[in-house]
Order: C-alpha cells, then structure tokens, then sequence
C-alpha cells in the first residue's frame, strides 16, 4: 500500500477528530441483500496467490444475490483516492476492504463519518481487525457476514488526520517495519519474516526517544525506545497485556517500553511472545482519550496498522466516537463483546 504523508491526506471531510460523541451502538443494522457493494482487492495482501481471484469473489456476492464491482489495487496505489473515487458513486451502500490490516485501515479511514458500511475480506497476514469481530478468514464465510451478517458501530483512533484501526506506534515499530519490507522483498510474506524483522530490527537499531507526553490534560517526561498506541482490546488480551479494559472502555491504551538497551529489549521482545509481559516491569501503561506526544525532531515515521506514514510533530491522538459500521457475522463469539 501507498505510503503517505500528512500532505496526502484524502479531501473527504472526514478526518476531523471528534471531541465527544454517543455511547457504542448496540442495536444491530438491517442489511439488504440488494444493497451494492463494491470490493477494494489489495492483490498483493497476505497470501498473494493464495487468496481468492476478483473472479471468484464476484461469484461469491453474485450468488447471494448481491450486486459488486471489483476494484483491484496494488502496493503502489493510493488506496484513500481509490475509495475516494468509489464513494462518489451514487448508490454504494457498502465498501468491503479485500486484504491485510493496513488495506482495511485504508478504506476506514475514507469512510469514516461517510454513512457507507465497511466489510471485510481478511487476506492479510495476521487479520488482527477480522479476528477481533469473529470475521471469517474463509472467503466465503466472509462474505456470508458482509451480505447476511449485521452492522455494529465501532470507534476508530486518530493521529495527525489520519485513522487507524488497531495500533499507532512512533520509534522502533515503524523501523521494524522497515526491516519486514525488505525481508519481506527477499523471503515472501509470512508470520515467521515478520518475527525475523523484529529481532534484525532490534539488534541493528536502538535509538530511544525523548518525549513530552500529554494525557486527558496530565504532562509526563518520558525516554523510550518506542510508543505503543492501542485501539484493539483483542490484541491486547491476545498477548495477556494489560491495558485492554481501557480501551473496552472508550480509551486508548498507551505502552512504553522502558529504556534498557538493545539485547536486554530483544529478551523483553521474547516476554510479549511467551504472553509474561507485566506493567512496571515491561512497560508503563497510560491510559485516556486525548493525547499529544512531542519528540525533539520535527517530523519522522509513524506505523499505523502495519503501514508507514512519514508525519509532522506533536503527534496528536484521539478517538473518533462511533466513526463506522463494520459488517460482523449475524452470530459469533466476538473477543471484544465485553464492549
């Protein structure tokens, strides 16, 4: 996917972070079989050739009765002027991201505030989103949820204009990053690459930040080799980290990681995979709805949901109330049901 930058922010009058707004809706949409969707397929998500063809997902909707256009998109495309262009288009009651966390952070962000429905293809590596809403990773499945499933109101975050669905990180994350893209150009897309980067990333690179931190109003120093912004109590309790009914509760859930070195911070990288990682000693836990975080240099690299976006500081976070509807399955075990 496109790399952007705060200057390529899509024109849609929809990244104004709100300051307020009503309490999660739980009363369920009606959805109409009828109702048009159109597919953003991200051809280079995930799996690749392993994922389902623009043919076949065609297929899939048609047989359940639902009009679809497919519209495939490649790393090199601006994904927010694709959806821009797509939601001028009378008619579209639905926009289904086909791909990774990054695609579907992409189109959320477009729609955000827009009345049109997100649904969900997970061809992604990890699919945190889809696996947060009990989402199928099963093409057909999937799809069951987008035609025949129901709608829920879901609050998205923000930083500097632009949306995440997941997580926001400044520091050693998007370096990370970084390290996958070529690791990922050299070996192919898997989870074990994407292990591999993180350790190549943190033997290489270690450069803490020193930062000025506001929180809801309350200012704090802090020196860290990187800030963890959260906006998914399901990956939180996936990792047995804490910070999860936070953001159940409407906040986000801000981890720093502690100054401590390199090899000490590959070890405390190994805790987060064996699920023993604790407040105090792993990290320090910060918890609100408002945040800026100020560092010394004027603008570097921020990940959001896995894609890097070079932004000016501070870098001001908030939570968009209630920002979309996301198409879930009519019937699952949802993880974040506790919401």
């Amino acid at each position: 996917m496109a790399k952007g930058t705060d200057a390529a922010l899509p024109q849609l009058g929809l990244v104004t972070p709100r300051a307020g707004g009503p309490a999660i809706q739980k009363t369920p949409k009606r959805l109409k079989a009828d109702m048009s969707h159109i597919v953003i397929l991200n051809t280079d998500s995930g799996k690749g050739d392993a994922n389902p063809d623009a043919d076949t997902i065609e297929e899939l909707f048609k047989a359940r009765g639902t009009p679809v256009t497919i519209v495939p998109v490649s790393s090199g495309d601006d994904l927010s002027a694709k959806v821009a262009q797509v939601i001028e288009e009378s008619g579209v009651e639905c926009v289904v991201a086909a791909g990774g966390d990054g695609t579907i952070c992409a189109v959320a962000g477009a729609l955000a505030d827009s009345g049109i429905d997100l649904g969900v293809l997970p061809f992604g590596t990890f699919n945190y989103f889809a696996r947060r809403f009990g989402i199928p990773e099963d093409a057909e499945e999937a799809v069951d949820a987008i035609c025949r499933g129901r709608g829920e109101k879901i609050d998205l975050g923000c930083v500097n204009g632009r949306v995440f669905i997941n997580n926001a990180s400044i520091g050693l994350y998007p370096t990370i990053l970084k390290e996958r893209e070529s690791v990922y150009q050299r070996w192919g897309r898997s989870r074990l690459a994407a292990y591999w980067s993180v350790l190549v990333a943190m033997v290489t690179v270690y450069r803490p930040l020193t930062m000025r931190i506001e929180v809801d109003g309350e200012l704090q120093s802090a020196k860290a080799p990187t800030l963890f912004v959260a906006m998914s109590a399901y990956q939180l309790d996936e990792f047995e980290i804490e910070g999860a009914d936070a953001v159940r509760a409407g906040k986000f859930a801000i981890l720093l990681a502690p100054d401590v070195g390199r090899f000490m911070l590959v070890w405390k990288a190994l805790l987060v995979a064996l699920h023993d990682v604790r407040k105090g000693r792993d990290f320090t836990l910060l918890t609100g709805e408002h945040a800026t975080v100020e560092i010394r240099r004027s603008a570097r690299d921020v990940a959001l949901d896995g894609e890097r976006h070079r932004m000016k500081a501070p870098f001001k976070f908030s939570i968009l109330k209630d920002a979309i509807t996301v198409r879930v399955p009519a019937v699952a075990s949802k993880p974040d049901a506790a919401e």
